[in-house]
């Protein structure tokens, strides 16, 4: 497919942000066809085989992340090339591969720090609505569809940047495959990252979403020797004690229990979980933060606790992942039977129950559930 065919594609637009739950009701996502152009140098042309639900997505709907409107939303896809354009290294059609929200140009400040920083240059695309090269190709009887985070996955088909794609092993079924994308790049990756643990280290993971669940099962199957997770929900404690915590409790009862972490996730995106983990975090230990508050957001910390204990508090984008050099590791763990990223599927929907299942993830219901196209 050239840069001048255009194919019909099916997909979830955006049309307004901001609309009262429940989505099933104010149905701002509906499901349209549009025109999609062909690869531009360096980009791809991907079939979607299955896309993940997140709460990345659910902030566009929310209006939490203001986007540029309308778009075409979903980030955490899986597929497989249909075609190439020009320029394309290390890709061809027929290769399975997974996408990932955070294009990289290669060159900027942030680029050089091996997954600490952000790229400026992706980040600043993802904001406008366009690949990282500043094309779009999405269009609805020609009116410009934005693209979401370098991917728009939440239909048949798209085109992404190469920069935007790792490839998969043709054993990985897709819908571990998507996850892959978003999910544990961000919860495991602010284990193997960030917190790089020891055997004899001890982990808690604040906010027990597809984030949280992801570090969970990271740091179960890097052998780690005590993990706690830590949610308001019950049925969230009893599930990460399913995949591979030693113990769960709510925040109130971690709070009182006298326990403290050498590492503590937070992964719920709020600040009262923010203060949670510091909370718990043990002298000379670290607190790591993948979870997106709503803009304004603020905490209080106490900075003498954090000088006297030698603390450390890291924010990390992605879970500071390097995809083309981290996704490899996760789909190796999977592989040995290690990594139970297969228990964080709550269920496989269809494209046309979107809304309701925008209204699952805001309520807390759901881990990751994932859209599968024939």
């Amino acid at each position: 497919m050239s840069t001048s065919e255009t194919i019909t594609i099916r997909g979830a637009v955006l049309e307004r942000s901001g609309e009262s739950a429940p989505y099933a009701e104010s149905k701002p996502l509906v499901i349209s066809e549009m025109q999609l152009t062909g690869p531009s140098e360096g980009e791809v042309l991907v079939k979607i085989t299955a896309s993940g639900l997140c709460h990345s997505d659910l902030s566009v709907v929310n209006n939490n992340r203001p986007r540029p409107l309308p778009m075409l939303i979903g980030h955490e896809s899986a597929g497989v090339i249909e075609s190439v354009g020009t320029g394309v290294n290390g890709f061809e059609v027929g290769d399975n591969v997974v996408m990932t929200f955070l294009p990289r140009c290669g060159k900027c400040d942030g680029c050089k720090s091996n997954g600490k920083i952000p790229c400026e240059v992706g980040s600043k695309t993802n904001t406008d609505g366009t690949l990282i090269n500043g094309t779009r190709h999405i269009t609805r009887d020609g009116e410009i569809i934005q693209h979401h985070l370098g991917v728009s996955g939440f239909a048949t088909y798209a085109v992404v940047s190469e920069k935007s794609i790792v490839k998969i092993g043709k054993d990985v079924p897709s819908d571990i495959a998507a996850i892959f994308g978003c999910a544990i790049l961000t919860g495991g990756g602010a284990v193997l990252n960030e917190i790089n643990p020891k055997p004899e280290d001890t982990i808690a993971v604040v906010g027990l979403g597809g984030v949280g669940m992801s570090a969970i099962i990271t740091a179960a199957a890097l052998g780690v020797r005590e993990i706690v997770g830590i949610d308001m929900q019950a049925e969230k404690c009893a599930k990460a004690i399913e995949l591979g915590a030693n113990t769960a409790m709510t925040p109130e009862e971690a709070e009182t229990s006298g326990k403290r972490f050498s590492a503590v996730v937070e992964a719920a995106g709020h600040p009262n979980a923010l203060e949670t983990a510091y909370k718990l975090t043990a002298p000379g230990g670290l607190t790591v933060t993948v979870g997106l508050p709503a803009p304004g957001s603020s905490i209080t910390l106490d900075p003498l606790i954090m000088t006297s204990e030698a603390r450390r508090i890291h924010g990390s984008y992605l879970g500071s992942s390097v995809p083309s050099k981290d996704i490899p590791v996760y789909e190796q763990l999977w592989r040995e039977g290690k990594l139970n990223v297969d228990g964080l599927i709550s269920s496989h929907i269809h494209l046309e129950d979107i809304n309701e299942a925008m209204d699952n993830l805001a309520s807390g219901e759901a881990l990751r559930q994932i859209i599968t196209f024939d």
